[in-house]
């Protein structure tokens, strides 16, 4: 069995290719995603902390450690987030936490400098039409819902519409971020401008994985940078103020770089 088998449904696309971005020393790494962003004054470096932290791996015994290669949700890990701030973002998202909810788990994150400070690049990543497709949905709230289920759905419209004020001023125009619709493009830009009210300044990076020809053969993948950001504008149209693209967001005095990236990252579904 091959490692990119223990990412269960999620072994081809974008998924793989997350888990190989991060995967090698961490001078390597952190190079890496210096690169990808592209920015003078944003680096990673070999200190830093991201998650997923590489490929999952085999043991001599012959079993897996899944744990490299985990998702992360920001408000359940201290390394990368101090833990008041942790808090604070579960706190604001979620009316009742006591059952273990999820809260929004980002593709990559990894803490970097920003302008001299200490900050978060998160990384949403895509490498077919229909990954970002399937974006276009708002959270869903099944009728058999409990009562916690229903404060947090709430509690969760409630984060996002103020977040759609906060950088609606930010930019002079308007947001229509929204639980109800574009859900996961919603949180992503919620979560954002809340770490930066919070303090922490944020790169937030929309990835296309080039090529991806592992999960589709010819139509529906992403072939340059240019053809990965016409996608994605259209996608993010009527929702969010797509003049916010390579600016500098100035949130409470602190920033926020919503960028567009496209990345070749090579990956062969069979290897070991």
């Amino acid at each position: 069995m091959s490692w990119p088998q223990q990412l269960g449904e999620d072994n081809r696309g974008s998924r793989p290719r997350c888990v190989l971005l991060t995967d090698g020393g961490t001078e390597e790494v952190g190079s890496r995603l210096t690169g990808l962003v592209g920015l003078d004054d944003v680096s990673v470096r070999p200190r830093d902390c991201w998650m997923p932290r590489g490929r999952p791996l085999q043991k001599a015994d012959g079993s897996w450690d899944k744990a490299p290669a985990d998702e992360v949700e920001l408000d359940k890990s201290t390394d990368l987030l101090p833990q008041p701030v942790s808090e604070r973002l579960k706190d604001w998202w979620l009316a009742n936490s006591e059952n273990g909810p999820r809260t929004p788990s980002f593709d990559i994150a990894s803490t970097c400098t920003i302008g001299g400070k200490r900050g978060l690049l998160l990384i949403e990543a895509k490498a077919h039409w229909n990954e970002l497709k399937r974006s276009s949905s708002g959270k869903r709230l099944r009728g058999t819902a409990s009562c916690d289920t229903i404060e947090n759905h709430e509690r969760i419209g409630q984060a996002i519409q103020q977040a759609a004020a906060g950088l609606q001023s930010a930019t002079g125009s308007a947001w229509n971020i929204s639980r109800d619709s574009h859900y996961q493009l919603s949180n992503r830009f919620a979560w954002s401008w809340k770490l930066a009210t919070l303090g922490i300044p944020v790169v937030l990076l929309y990835l296309g994985f080039l090529n991806a020809t592992d999960i589709a053969k010819g139509g529906n993948l992403f072939f340059s940078q240019t053809h990965w950001e016409r996608v994605l504008r259209a996608h993010c149209e009527g929702v969010i103020d797509n003049s916010c693209w390579e600016q500098r967001l100035d949130v409470d005095g602190v920033p926020l770089i919503p960028l567009i990236r496209a990345y070749d990252q090579p990956f062969r579904p069979c290897e070991s």
